[in-house]
């Protein structure tokens, strides 16, 4: 059984649009292949312990991230050489200074603090995946609407890999579905 790890954004959770898509397109289309969608944990510590374990008790084959869960893919895809697809996937260096203090995950309400402590994780995180050692690994959806993180840097970021770009939509990515059947030929989804 081929095993998929899909990680939602920043204060998000695993009943996203997008998850909930991929989920449902992966259960037509394919018996050999599970897709695992945790709730990611607000702490951002947490959650890089969280992706780690998972991995290891779970060996996907692959990565599937969103925004902050693309940059989470993004490392760990590295760290452990995976296949990842990223959406609207915010890179290193990652800057969240704006979200120090309390914050609230949109889509469970819990409210959730960002420290300095996590941030200088996420620095960390980002010094290790500056430049990207293996592109070949990496498909990238990308649509020059985001209003949340910059298209151009993703397009700068992951120029070495295989892009897909869209003009216009926005950060939740429009039209999601349209990739799957591409996303199915890179993953190697049977």
């Amino acid at each position: 059984m081929t095993q998929i790890l899909y990680l939602h954004g920043f204060a998000s959770a695993a009943d996203s649009t997008k998850a909930n898509l991929i989920d449902s397109y992966i259960k037509k289309n394919s018996r050999s292949t599970k897709i695992l969608i945790p709730n990611l944990d607000n702490d951002i510590e947490n959650a890089y312990h969280q992706i780690d374990e998972i991995i290891k008790l779970e060996s996907p084959s692959s990565i599937i991230g969103s925004s902050l869960g693309g940059f989470y893919a993004t490392y760990f895809s590295e760290k452990y050489e995976l296949l990842c697809v990223n959406i609207n996937p915010a890179v290193p260096p990652i800057d969240m200074s704006e979200y120090l203090g309390e914050n609230q995950n949109y889509s469970t309400g819990e409210k959730f603090i960002i420290n300095k402590d996590h941030l200088k994780l996420l620095g960390k995180m980002s010094k290790k995946i500056k430049v990207l050692k293996r592109p070949k690994n990496f498909m990238t959806l990308i649509q020059s609407g985001d209003e949340v993180l910059d298209y151009k840097q993703a397009i700068k970021y992951f120029a070495a890999s295989q892009i897909e770009i869209r003009f216009g939509g926005n950060h939740s990515f429009e039209g999601f579905e349209d990739y799957f059947s591409k996303i199915k030929i890179f993953l190697d989804i049977h």
